[in-house]
Parts: structure tokens; sequence; C-alpha cells
């Protein structure tokens, strides 16, 4: 079989590196991901590996990288990604690469260093040039004058009240007699601190301090983003206690205090020398800015190469920390899981490490026998991947066992459409992912990080076929968007006159109590089966049926049924080609043919029946095989049949007459039924211990007559025989097999359940569902009106339509039904044949480590 269905051979190998070759051979194995290596130093911490001081440089490169990273996205600028192969450096080329970000990172910690000390001069400039312009009206005759006047009044009203105040009183030698005494602080305070800051004042000072705010706005220079909600203040006071007790409220509350001149003249030369100031340092700012911009957009240029080589030396020196060292320091030998297959392409990539790093003695590689359990490795591409990830989701394929992803690969988008079948939502969903397959490159080009939008993506094929699928399921459904359609002409005909039809409407018209009065469509002369039935899926008079739930709830049951009981069928035959991989004879005799007996005898048994049901059962009477049956209409019931079956209840020969109240279902309907009943049971019941007792005593004998027995435990992993254990083991694997066959059978009725619930409605019951609701409640409003109305109206409603029918029965059913799909290949199918207990394949490689790198990958 190819690689798709087995796991690949696996060959653990032993390679002997030398020296001053290990680097680029290890560097050449990266490349082509093809060995998966294992630590030959469990017990050595990390500080004991051999090249540990070449991963701690490694790291403290990517260090000073991401320092680079983080300027270059603080500023917003623009890191152009690399698209070509980048080659591993060599270890020789270490030292030019830590130079080369040594000199970098010193320059922006100067630049760095140079722009905050800049900063802060620059907001203190502008925190004094806002302060002397804010508070020059403030400082006026008349200002002076009210501030005078409030704060004589309240010392007047303190020396009152002195008694009783505990808190500040003024002084008698600092009581404010003219207003040449005023005395003032002005400066700066954050904005949603000034109420907090006044009232502390009012209460500590007791009034003495006459306060006066304006809210400012800094101009931001974008080098130097800070919060600009500011607020100039100044304090009018008297007194040098006053003046100590201000400052110490001003610092408590990080108020920044300017030193203000108390004449205009040198308020008014300080502002010139502030502005001059302001204007020096705008040039020394944009020449720094513009050297940060020049060293920044060359680190950018080159940004991504660096942190990729840097990746790569790094996941070099830590894979070589993996190996052991010869006694001479002069090898190095490492033990590789390698595809069989492909142990030629390491040997050339290993030859040509050796020419690259110009050693005269070749690396040396050889199989090794063992008896460990080699990971699983398939070969897959981007259309089989998908379907594989739905596997391992689940669990890693054991070493050479079936891979259930190619019989997947058909089976989930079926079971899947079987659920959600509808033409026109399928036909959306496979555009859908068309446009994904179509556009692919140009997306691996874009390395979307989005973790939703790469999930879909991932799974593109098999949405693709999802779609596709249920393009087919809503044929036979004859399902478009819940309407049917008439291709092919009905095979029904109205058996009533149109005379008739008109005296009926008539009569309901007059009647006092009228009615809805309903016609039935009698087989006979209605059913056309001259011409055959419906030529392709369900015959599109059935949506205008009554009894459409009638008919279509037990032909989707019965379908379920069948497809349930196939898929599970194959799943176990599935299990005959593990039991010949490993020639196992016991397996196949005692474990095999015991379940499929048990399966095929009753439930195999069942679908056969349904199927005979359908056949003998037509809508008319009929003769088969020398049986009379009588129509549908005495078609026996399935599940009573099977309970009579395993009650082994006598029942009566042949169908009475179908119009009386015989029970019609308690009759045998084919020869001899009672007789192949009473057989089927009795074997299916004896495979039972069979599957239960033999295969474990057989294997006691083997072990008593020294043979060696090959047990497996549950992790996949070889184990010593235990009778006791082994015992155990099959009478668990045995309970679940007999019980899984009735709960597996049940669960696949969610089939039938999903379908209903997507698509179909019986107007005159309770039970509606998604897709028919959506129809009658939106789209048929719009069909209603007439006129330029109607036209908007239908416009705008199908808009509605289409976004409730894609974000509901698209997205929400069509994750749903994904889901359920998903359980039914996990437990009910693959549980019949497959372990899922292996150990993936992780080769070394540098593709996948640098998209773990980008964020493309978990």
């Amino acid at each position: 079989m190819g690689a798709i269905y087995r796991s690949e051979l696996m060959s653990l190998c032993q390679l002997f590196l030398q020296t001053d070759s290990a680097f680029e051979a290890i560097a050449e194995l990266g490349e082509i991901s093809l060995c998966q290596f294992r630590d030959l130093n469990p017990n050595a911490s990390a500080y004991q590996r051999k090249f540990i001081h070449e991963v701690r440089r490694c790291e403290a490169m990517e260090r000073k990288l991401r320092i680079v990273r983080d300027e270059l996205e603080k500023d917003g600028m623009f890191i152009p990604d690399v698209f070509h192969k980048i080659p591993t450096p060599t270890p020789r080329d270490i030292h030019e690469l830590e130079a080369k970000f040594e000199k970098i990172d010193e320059e922006l910690a100067t630049i760095n260093s140079s722009t905050a000390g800049l900063k802060k001069n620059f907001l203190k400039l502008q925190e004094i040039k806002h302060v002397l312009k804010k508070i020059r009206h403030q400082l006026d005759e008349g200002q002076r004058r009210e501030a005078f006047k409030s704060i004589s009044e309240q010392q007047h009203m303190n020396m009152e009240n002195g008694n009783n105040v505990q808190l500040y009183v003024t002084p008698e030698d600092e009581k404010l007699k003219t207003e040449s005494e005023l005395r003032f602080v002005a400066g700066v305070i954050r904005r949603d601190r000034v109420l907090a800051f006044e009232r502390v004042l009012w209460r500590l000072c007791r009034g003495n301090v006459y306060v006066r705010t304006e809210d400012i706005e800094i101009a931001q220079n974008h080098a130097f983003q800070e919060d600009n909600e500011l607020s100039v203040f100044i304090l009018f006071f008297s007194g040098e206690q006053l003046r100590s007790r201000v400052r110490k409220i001003c610092e408590g509350f990080r108020a920044v205090i300017v030193d203000v001149p108390e004449t205009e003249a040198q308020r008014s030369e300080l502002s010139i020398n502030v502005q001059t100031q302001l204007e020096d340092m705008g040039t020394v700012v944009g020449q720094t800015l513009e050297h940060r911009n020049i060293v920044l957009s060359a680190a950018a240029q080159n940004l991504k190469l660096w942190e990729i080589q840097v990746l790569k030396l790094k996941a070099v020196f830590h894979t070589l920390n993996l190996f052991n060292i010869d006694v001479t320091q002069k090898c190095l030998i490492a033990e590789c899981w390698i595809p069989t297959d492909d142990i030629h392409v390491v040997q050339n990539a290993l030859m040509h490490a050796s020419k690259l790093s110009g050693s005269t003695v070749p690396s040396v590689l050889h199989q090794m026998e063992t008896s460990e359990t080699p990971p699983t490795h398939f070969r897959l591409n981007k259309f089989t991947q998908g379907f594989q990830n739905i596997v391992h989701a689940y669990g890693i394929a054991s070493y050479r066992e079936v891979n259930p992803a190619p019989f997947t690969i058909i089976s989930f988008p079926f079971i899947f459409a079987v659920m959600f079948g509808d033409t026109g939502h399928g036909v959306i969903m496979f555009l859908s992912a068309l446009m994904l397959v179509m556009f692919e490159k140009k997306i691996d080009q874009a390395k979307i990080k989005d973790e939703i939008f790469n999930t879909f993506y991932g799974g593109r094929y098999v949405i693709l076929l999802m779609g596709l699928f249920s393009m087919y399921t809503g044929a036979v459904y004859n399902d478009v968007y819940s309407r049917s359609l008439n291709v092919f002409g009905s095979q029904w005909r109205n058996p009533y006159t149109f005379r008739l039809l008109n005296e009926t409407l008539v009569k309901q018209d007059s009647a006092e109590n009228s009615q809805d009065i309903n016609f039935q469509l009698p087989p006979d002369p209605s059913f056309m089966d001259g011409d055959g039935p419906y030529p392709f899926g369900l015959d599109p008079i059935w949506n205008l049926a009554e009894n459409k739930l009638n008919f279509m709830n037990p032909m989707k049951m019965k379908s379920s049924v069948i497809i349930g009981i196939a898929q599970m069928s194959f799943g176990l035959f599935l299990s005959v080609l593990n039991y010949w991989h490993k020639g196992s004879w016991i397996d196949f005799l005692f474990v095999f043919i015991p379940q499929l007996l048990f399966l095929s005898l009753i439930f195999i048994y069942l679908c056969v029946q349904i199927i005979m049901k359908w056949v003998f059962f037509y809508v008319r009477e009929k003769t088969l095989f020398g049986q009379h049956y009588p129509g549908s209409n005495c078609a026996p019931s399935l599940l009573i049949g099977l309970i009579n079956m395993f009650m082994m209840k006598s029942r009566d020969k042949g169908f009475k007459d179908g119009e009386s109240n015989s029970p019609c279902n308690q009759q045998l309907w084919y020869p001899h039924q009672d007789k192949i009943e009473t057989v089927f049971l009795l074997v299916a019941v004896l495979s039972i211990p069979v599957m239960l007792f033999v295969k474990p005593l057989l294997q006691k004998w083997k072990v008593s007559k020294g043979q060696h027995v090959e047990v497996h435990s549950d992790d996949g992993s070889h184990a010593e025989f235990n009778f006791g254990d082994v015992m155990v083991y099959q009478a668990i694997h045995t309970i679940e097999f007999v019980l899984g066959c009735i709960s597996h059978t049940a669960s696949y009725l969610r089939l039938w359940a999903l379908s209903l619930a997507h698509a179909h409605i019986n107007p005159k019951n309770l039970f509606t569902e998604l897709s028919e609701v959506l129809w009658e409640m939106v789209m048929r409003m719009g069909f209603s009106m007439k006129g330029a109305t109607g036209a908007v109206a239908i416009f705008l409603i199908f808009w509605v339509f289409s976004i409730l029918s894609i974000c509901i029965l698209i997205l929400m059913e069509g994750l749903s039904a994904f889901l359920h799909a998903i359980r039914l290949h996990w437990v009910e199918f693959q549980s019949k044949f497959y372990g899922g207990t292996g150990v993936a394949f992780e080769p070394f490689s540098f593709r996948r480590l640098i998209r773990l790198y980008e964020g493309l990958e978990d």
C-alpha cells in the first residue's frame, strides 16, 4: 500500500559527524526536514551541554533584534518580508552579526537617551511658555486688586472666628495691608487634579490663598507622546509661612512650579529666551529624529533576514546539544529517525555538507536494529493535509496502522452533506472554498496571522468537497433553499375534474362553518407508475403535500441506518488489514469473524429488511417469488419485527386482509422467516463468548508452550503477557463492541434529525425548521408586495434573507453538521479499526521553525 494508507517505514539511524563539519551537516538536514533527532543526553541540564555558550549568544542577539522590532513597531515603520530562501550562516558569521547588532543597539540606546533628555527639556520649556502666556493677564492691577480684596476679607473673618478655629490663622505680622505685599506661585498641574488641589488649598490655608486656573493644550511633538491635558495655576497669598505651605501642597499633587519673575520686563525677557530655546531644540530634535529614522530604516530592510538567520543558528546549536561527543572530542554521535525510503536523500545532504565545510572525512550514517516503536509519518500534500488533520485531532495513528484519512476524503463530506443537504447552500459553500483554492498562492504570500481565517483556509479542500457533496444530496432531496424544482415533471397527476373541484369550493364558501378541504392523491390512479419514478431525487409533489413529513421521516431515518451500518461494516473490514499486516490469524479468526457475524446477522440483516420492505411493499399489491404482498397499507413494522426476532415470538405466515384490523406487522412476510431469524439470533449470541474467551485462552496456551506472544498496552508500547490483564482488556473491547453496535446505530440517526432540521416544514404542525422559516417569514413577505414599493422591498428583503442564510444556515448549521460528522468518524467509524496511540514524526525542519516564528502554525 502507498504511504497514504499506511505510515512510512521508519529507520533508526546512527550518525557520526566530524566536529568541523557538524554544523554544516545539521544545517543541510534542517533544509530537507527528514530527520527526527533523539536526545542522547537526557540527564544533562541545559547548562551542561557543549554548545550552550553559542545558544546563549544567539539568545542575546535575539533580544537585541526584539528591541529593534519594538522600536520599529512603536514608530509604525514597515518591515519588509523576505520571500527568497535564506542560507544558514556559518559559525564564523556569528562575530560579524554580533558586532552589527551591538552597533545598532548602542546607536538606538544613545538616541533614546538623548531623546529622553530632549523630551524632559522640551516639556519643561513648553510649561514655562504656557505659564508666562496665561498668567500675563492674571498679574494686572485688576486681578491683584481682586485677590487682595478676597484675601483681606478672609483674614478678617478668620480673626473674628479665631477662638473656635483649630486651623491656620494669619499671624499679626503677616496680615495683608497693601496690594504690593501680595506674593504668588505659578505652575502646571494635571487637569484631573485641579478640583482636589483647590479644595486642599482652601482647607489647609483657610481661604488665605487666591487660586486661579486655566486649561492649556501643549502642542505634541510626534517624538514626545505625553499626556497634554494640563492646567496652569497661579496662587496669590501673603507671608513666607503660607509660601512654604503652598509649595508643599504643590509637591504633594506633583505640580510643576515655575519660577516667574516679579516684573513685566523680566517676564518678557524670559518669554523671549524660552521661545529661542524651543526653536533651537526643535532643530536638535529634528536632527535626532532624522538620524533615528535612518538607523531604523536601514535595520528594517534586513530585520526579517537577521531574525531568520539567528533562528537557524540557534536551532542548529540546540540540535547539536542533543548529540554525544566521543572521547577524542573530534566526533559527534547522533541518533535519528528517518523515513526508510529517504535515507539516500539524507546521505546526499551529508555529502554536500562535507564539501561545503571542506572536511576530508565524510559523515557516516548507518541503520540500527531496535525494538522501539517508530514515530508515525505520512506523505501529505495540501489536499490530503486537511483530512489528515481531522484524523490526527482524535489521535496519531499507531505505527503502520491503517490510516482512515484516505477514506475520510469521501466519507466525511458525504456524511456532512447528508445532514446539510441543500443545493443552494452547497453552491455558496463550494464557491467560497473555490475562491480560497484559486487564490491560495496570494494568500500564502500574504502570511495572514488571523487564527479564524487560517482555520478555514487550512480546511479549504475539506469545505470544497463538503459544498460539492451538499449540492449532490440537495439534488437527491430536491431541496434548493427549502424549495423543490420540477425539472423532469412530477409523476403524480390530479385525478379530479375541474367541475368537481369548482363545486367543492362553492360548497365550502357557502357553508356556515367553512373549513379547508384536503384532497388526497391515491396511488391509483394518481401515480403514473408506467413511466417509472421521478428520474432523479425526490418528486417535487411532496413539497406541497400535507403528509410530507410522514413520508420524509421514515425515508431519511432508514437511509441513515443503512449509511451508518454500511460505514461501521466498512470500518470492521479495515481491521482485517491491520490483522493481516501483523500476521495475527488469531485476531482474524476469533475477533473479526465473530464481530462480523454479530454485526451482520442483526444489523446488516436489518438493512436488508429495509430494502426488501421498499421493494416488496409497493404502492400497489404485487406478487414476488410466489408470495403475495398486499401493498404499503400492510407494510410491517421493522421495529416490532426486530423485537419479535429477539423474543422468538411465533407468527402466522402470510398477510391477512389489509383493510381489516388484523395485526399485519406481526405476520411472516417472506418464506422461512422465523427459522432464519432464529438461526441468526443464536449465531449472533454465540459469537459473543467466542470474542471474549478464545483469543486470551489461545495466547495463554501459546505462552505455556514457550511461544512468543506480542501484547500491546493502551499506549502502544510492548508489555509482558499477563492473562488477567489480557482477559480484562478483551472483556472491555467485547462489551464495547456489542453495546457499541446498538448505540452507534442509534447515533447515526443524527443524520436524519439534522437533515430535517435544516430544510423542511409541515405548515399544519409546530415542527418548523430553519430554511423553511427563513423562506416563509422573510422572502415571501417581499413577494407579497406589488409595484415600485414591492421592488424596493424585495431588494432589501433579499439582503436580509441572504445574510440570515449565510449566518444561520451555512455557518451555524454547517458548523453543527461538521461537528456531528467528526463525531461519527471518530467514534462510530474509527473505533472499529483505529487505535490512534502513535507518536507523530517531528523532523528537524527550518521551514516549520520559521512558520512557528511567523505565527502561521501553532
